[in-house]
């Protein structure tokens, strides 16, 4: 009986999404004049697009790409992509002024502080995202608070600490460590940066998500064609529901089937697109699980009613395959370059391992027209931000995936 992976067709998936609102939020002219914003930082440049081609012929598809993110902005990690637009868009709005018309310097000047004052950013993380926005403050000129849900690392710490930021771990996991958060920063008047939403709590979440989206942009000028099929890794959902709704807009009439993976200990997506109605099933408890960056049990709102419509499939997946990830990334075959990805961002490279080297991936793969002609895309989205993890796992063998190849 296989205990790798669980996996479902979606069956709320919309064909025709010409006219959804929700989708045109992500529309070309709203994410490049956001990507025209970001490129404004002086640290900015694009990171890789590399191209396995010798994997992909060893796993018999035609192409396979990977958007390797362990080099933005020096942080190891996407996560910042999505924070420097939501905490710079807010100052912008504080000085009613468009963003559009506004380069990072701009912000930074004198008189906005002088204007604004010093403000403090919070944030729940479990590690990529809080160092996104310690960092951002930081190079804003203002304050910085990061929570860290229970089991969190001690490197994953000190890396946001080294960014100017109180910093500290819960007790709690991270969707409560979320809630502590939201409260202290309605009691001290402090910016809750959070790529979760829920009622009330909408705007910046969706500023994370459009930050996210320019990711879309820097593969697109360099694909050689359009992907047949993106595989997106979801925590609370909102960086696959970005990149997803950003690539329905990019390609209308031939967009990438959708493959969203979650982890099993907080596959809050997959428990919901099995429901008989579609409705949030939240996963609670720990969460424990070596994916960290994905170790969520509440989506948000937003992101999952994008994705409810754009999902071709969901995946939840032992840790063993974001393991077996990490160490086919890491040992190229051939010529192909190596690419040094963590947990979270491996697993999308277990997945389609598994899918095209097991006897129950050939079926699965039968199912979602995954094949010679394929053309496979994902983002590696972290390098090894936990170091001693990384080489426990993939020099020692930690988290084996068991596999038996057809």
């Amino acid at each position: 009986m296989n205990t790798h992976l669980k996996w479902t067709l979606n069956r709320f998936h919309t064909k025709d999404l010409a006219m959804d609102e929700a989708l045109s939020q992500f529309n070309d002219q709203q994410i490049r004049s956001i990507y025209q914003f970001q490129q404004s930082h002086p640290s900015y440049t694009k990171t890789a697009l590399v191209s396995l081609q010798d994997l992909a012929k060893h796993l018999g598809i035609a192409q396979l790409h990977v958007k390797d993110e362990s080099n933005r902005f020096g942080l190891n990690a996407f996560k910042v992509m999505g924070g420097i637009y939501a905490m710079g868009n807010y100052i912008a709005q504080a000085l009613n002024k468009d963003i559009s018309t506004l380069s990072f310097s701009d912000l930074t000047a004198t008189a906005v502080r002088e204007q604004l004052g010093e403000l403090t950013f919070i944030s729940a993380t479990d590690g990529n995202h809080g160092r996104g926005v310690a960092w951002t403050a930081k190079e804003l000129g203002h304050r910085s608070v990061i929570y860290l849900p229970k089991g969190a690392s001690q490197q994953r710490l000190q890396a946001i600490q080294a960014e100017g930021a109180e910093a500290y771990i819960t007790d709690m996991n991270y969707d409560d460590t979320v809630r502590m958060c939201a409260q202290l920063a309605e009691k001290n008047g402090w910016v809750l940066v959070q790529d979760t939403g829920w009622e009330g709590y909408e705007e910046i979440p969706l500023w994370i998500m459009q930050g996210y989206a320019t990711i879309v942009y820097e593969m697109i000028e360099e694909l050689p064609e359009p992907p047949t099929h993106l595989i997106l890794q979801a925590g609370v959902g909102s960086f696959a529901a970005s990149i997803a709704a950003t690539m329905m807009n990019a390609y209308p009439t031939n967009p990438p089937k959708i493959l969203v993976v979650e982890p099993a200990a907080a596959d809050c997506y997959f428990r919901s697109l099995t429901t008989h109605d579609g409705h949030i099933e939240h996963v609670t408890g720990d969460l424990a699980t070596i994916m960290a960056g994905l170790s969520c049990g509440e989506p948000n709102t937003h992101a999952y009613e994008l994705l409810k419509k754009t999902a071709t499939a969901s995946f939840s997946c032992v840790d063993g395959l974001a393991a077996l990830g990490m160490r086919v990334l890491g040992n190229p075959i051939g010529n192909d370059p190596r690419i040094i990805s963590g947990e979270s961002g491996a697993i999308p490279m277990g997945l389609l391992y598994y899918l095209r080297t097991t006897d129950e991936g050939k079926a699965i793969c039968d199912a979602l027209a995954i094949n010679n002609e394929s053309r496979l895309l994902f983002v590696s989205t972290e390098g090894n931000t936990d170091a001693q993890h990384y080489l426990d796992v993939v020099w020692k063998g930690y988290h084996p995936s068991h596999l038996e190849s057809y």
